[in-house]
C-alpha cells in the first residue's frame, strides 16, 4: 500500500505537484512534493490545524515559498555572499540586499518539484538534485527527505550527497500556532539552550556567542512567547557545539493545552516570530491571510554564517562526509 496521493497543482512551467497525505490513529500530515512542504498536520481529536499551510500552490512558489519547506542548500543568511570551502573563497547569489546570501539563494530546493521515490501509508522518500554552481554552490548534489508518522511523532530525515566539497545546512521551516489562532501570543515556550548566537543590526551573525540568562532570550524554563513590534525574534538558539544523537529542543504548548516537543541532531534553532510580512492575499487554512505574528518557525539548523566562523559548526560536507540531519515533532493533546 501506498501513501494517500493526490493533484495539488500546476507549477508555472506546467509540471504536476501532488499531495501526499501520511496517517496513524493519533497524527495526519499531508506534505507537498513541491519544496517538500509540510502542508498540514493535524491531531486526533483536536479541531484545528498545527501548522500554517494554504491549498494555494501558487502561494508556496511565491510569499508562502518558506511556509514548511526544506530550505537550503545553506539555510539562514550567509554575509557577504562569499564563504571558504576546502580553502577556497566562493561567491554565492546575492539574494539578500543585493550583498548578502539568504535560504541558498533563489535555486534551492524550496523551489523545486520532488520526485516521490517511495511510500506506504506512515512515510513518503522525496528526493531532488541540486546541479553543480546553483546560486554559486559547488558540487552535484542529491537531497532525499524521509517523512515517517508513528503514532503521534512525525520524524524527517533529510540525507544530503555531493560529488565535489560544498556546504549544505538544511532546515525544515514550519511556522506553528497549536490553537488555530491569528497569533502567537499566549503559547508557552521551552528551548533546552543557554546561549544565542549574535546577531548585528543587518541581522548576519557577529560570531559572537552571548549567554541567555538575565536576558529577553531566556526560554530555559516554560515561559510565554509575547512576540511584538519592540520585542521581535529572529535569531539561532545554540543547542550544542556540534552535531550529536537526537535530543531535546523545544517544547511548544498552546492555551488549548496542546504540545509539539520537538527534539534534533542540529546544533542550533532558529526562532522567528513571522514579525515580517503577512500572506496577503494568499488565504491559510482557515480561508483568510495570516497575519504577522501568526506562528513561530522553530528551525533546527546548523549556525547562520558558519563557514565564515572558525568557531562555529562546520557545515562542509564531501564526497566521503555526507550531510545528515534528524528531526523529529512529538504531539500530545490535553
Amino acid at each position: 500500500m501506498s501513501a494517500e496521493i493526490t493533484p495539488f497543482g500546476k507549477t508555472a512551467q506546467g509540471t504536476q505537484v501532488h499531495a501526499i497525505t501520511l496517517a496513524s490513529d493519533a497524527l495526519r500530515v499531508t506534505l507537498l512534493t513541491w519544496g517538500a512542504v509540510i502542508q498540514d498536520v493535524r491531531l486526533t481529536g483536536v479541531a484545528q490545524p498545527l501548522t500554517l499551510g494554504t491549498a494555494d500552490l501558487a502561494a508556496y512558489a511565491g510569499a508562502m515559498n518558506s511556509f514548511g519547506a526544506l530550505m537550503g542548500p545553506v539555510v539562514n543568511r550567509i554575509k557577504g555572499a562569499a564563504a571558504p570551502i576546502a580553502g577556497q573563497r566562493h561567491a554565492f547569489e546575492a539574494n539578500l540586499d543585493g550583498a548578502h546570501t539568504k535560504h541558498g539563494g533563489s535555486h534551492g530546493p524550496q523551489y523545486r518539484v520532488w520526485h516521490l521515490l517511495e511510500s506506504s501509508p506512515t512515510h513518503a522518500l522525496l528526493e531532488t538534485v541540486l546541479q553543480d554552481g546553483l546560486s554559486g554552490f559547488p558540487g552535484n548534489r542529491t537531497l532525499r527527505a524521509e517523512y515517517r508518522v508513528n503514532g503521534a511523532d512525525l520524524d524527517l530525515v533529510v540525507i544530503g550527497t555531493t560529488d565535489a566539497p560544498t556546504l549544505m545546512n538544511i532546515a525544515n521551516h514550519s511556522y506553528w500556532n497549536l490553537d488555530g489562532s491569528d497569533s502567537i501570543a499566549g503559547h508557552t515556550l521551552q528551548i533546552a539552550a543557554d546561549r544565542v548566537t549574535v546577531n548585528g543590526d543587518d541581522l548576519m551573525v557577529t560570531g559572537e556567542v552571548m549567554a541567555v540568562a538575565g536576558t529577553r532570550f531566556d526560554f530555559r524554563r516554560p515561559r510565554a512567547f509575547d512576540p511584538g513590534p519592540e520585542n521581535r525574534f529572529d535569531l539561532n538558539y545554540v543547542l550544542a557545539d556540534a552535531k550529536r544523537p537526537l535530543s531535546h529542543a523545544c517544547t511548544l504548548t498552546g492555551t488549548s493545552g496542546v504540545q509539539m516537543e520537538m527534539s534534533t541532531t542540529e546544533p542550533g534553532l532558529q526562532v522567528f516570530d513571522l514579525g515580517t510580512f503577512t500572506t496577503a492575499p494568499h488565504p491559510g487554512h482557515a480561508g483568510t491571510p495570516y497575519p504577522r505574528f501568526a506562528a513561530i518557525a522553530l528551525e533546527a539548523q546548523g549556525w547562520p554564517d558558519a563557514a565564515n566562523h572558525a568557531g562555529f559548526p562546520p557545515i562542509e560536507i564531501g564526497p566521503d562526509h555526507p550531510y545528515h540531519q534528524h528531526t523529529r515533532w512529538r504531539f500530545r493533546r490535553p
